[in-house]
């Protein structure tokens, strides 16, 4: 199927780095020969829409007889399942070779041949991370009535291998887009349509164009500004579109010069980017560790002042040294917050508050009031 991909040139991080491979262009040709001929351990994020052996029998017709648009292309089209594999195997090893240490490989496909891919990709060493499920919102009905309408695509994402753990992952960043919830793993989102939708003389341009908002979602999540993007199988270009939006660099290979074309148009259309801090979502793991006790130190609470959780049913009082008290048992803010409410763990931060002008407030926000005026410091 298709791929889609677009970025242009952005961040001075890593600059030493890029020039061991031209970025941001489209590669016209064979995407297993042109895999093979970029470097080694050079693409930090690899996003693939390869065919997906469809095995179409015939046309399909709408009940008003009109006929859609399906997927006839060669490039979709196989002997048979075990040449299917040949390939996929073959693109997968090519890819394996490319990806970094530290980077990931996510893979889209249907029920037709996501489950062959993720044998071939467990074989040949990928770790797999997560299957999400896109759960469209305008899934094409199915017309026959002979089956459950097709409503969702499964995508793979995975790392080089089992020992390879220091690959990319913006959890906050993946939070932050859905208002402070962790994200799940089903992402409800339309199919492409609308002015997203490349068109010529009527027709679509390309039959599987993914919509920008997942490319988006998968790039946010496992990949940084200034991070290199391949996608093998480029089609209309979506993953360099999105690319080039979040400041990523990409690499697109595509067969077909009439998609390939496409695709380049659609890329040189994008204007600009947003400012660099517009990109970035600090993770909060990386944050400057502030003890307790420091809130104390520098008179932002006091010993002896009371905490209690939001609902108030629980209440502590805070010692000189840092530590609270509740129910005859001091400790930290989290093992005294654990013990309070008969659980095995808790985050004392977001679980403890103080009164301050009659409302409960997070002691958190002290904590970041903290972290903030060590910013410049740590930058220094």
């Amino acid at each position: 199927m298709e791929s889609e991909k677009t970025h242009v040139p952005l961040m001075k991080r890593d600059d030493h780095k890029k020039r061991d491979i031209k970025r941001n262009r489209i590669i016209l040709g064979d995407t297993i020969e042109e895999l093979r001929k970029l470097p080694a351990n050079s693409v930090d994020l690899i996003f693939a829409d390869p065919p997906y052996n469809l095995q179409l029998g015939g046309d399909l017709h709408r009940p008003n007889n009109t006929r859609v648009d399906g997927v006839e292309d060669a490039w979709d089209k196989f002997a048979d399942f075990a040449t299917y594999d040949e390939f996929t195997r073959s693109w997968l090893e090519a890819a394996h070779r490319v990806l970094k240490d530290t980077g990931t490989l996510w893979v889209i496909g249907s029920y037709h041949n996501i489950f062959r891919v993720g044998t071939a990709l467990q074989d040949i060493g990928f770790w797999i991370l997560n299957d999400i499920v896109w759960r469209k919102t305008n899934p094409m009905p199915n017309f026959r009535g002979k089956r459950f309408t097709n409503a969702h695509e499964t995508m793979i994402w995975c790392s080089k291998g089992k020992d390879h753990k220091r690959y990319q992952f913006n959890y906050d960043a993946m939070k932050a887009l859905n208002e402070d919830i962790q994200m799940r793993s089903d992402w409800l989102l339309p199919l492409c349509g609308g002015a997203e939708r490349i068109k010529r003389d009527g027709r679509k341009a390309h039959p599987t164009q993914k919509p920008e908002s997942l490319l988006y979602r998968v790039m946010l999540a496992s990949s940084n500004p200034g991070d290199l993007v391949l996608d093998p199988f480029f089609g209309s270009g979506t993953t360099g579109a999105v690319a080039k939006k979040l400041g990523r660099d990409w690499i697109g290979i595509e067969r077909e010069q009439d998609y390939a074309d496409i695709a380049q148009q659609r890329i040189d259309e994008i204007e600009g980017l947003v400012s660099p801090e517009d990109l970035e979502t600090p993770s909060k793991r990386s944050e400057p560790r502030v003890p307790f006790g420091t809130l104390i130190e520098q008179g932002l609470l006091e010993p002896g002042q009371k905490l209690f959780d939001q609902r108030r049913r629980f209440s502590a009082r805070i010692a000189a040294d840092g530590s609270i008290t509740s129910q005859k048992l001091r400790g930290s803010i989290h093992k005294v917050g654990a013990h309070v409410q008969d659980a095995p763990a808790c985050n004392g931060w977001t679980f403890w508050h103080y009164e301050r002008a009659g409302q409960a407030v997070s002691i958190d926000e002290l904590r970041q009031k903290v972290r903030a005026e060590m910013s410049p410091a740590r930058g220094s």
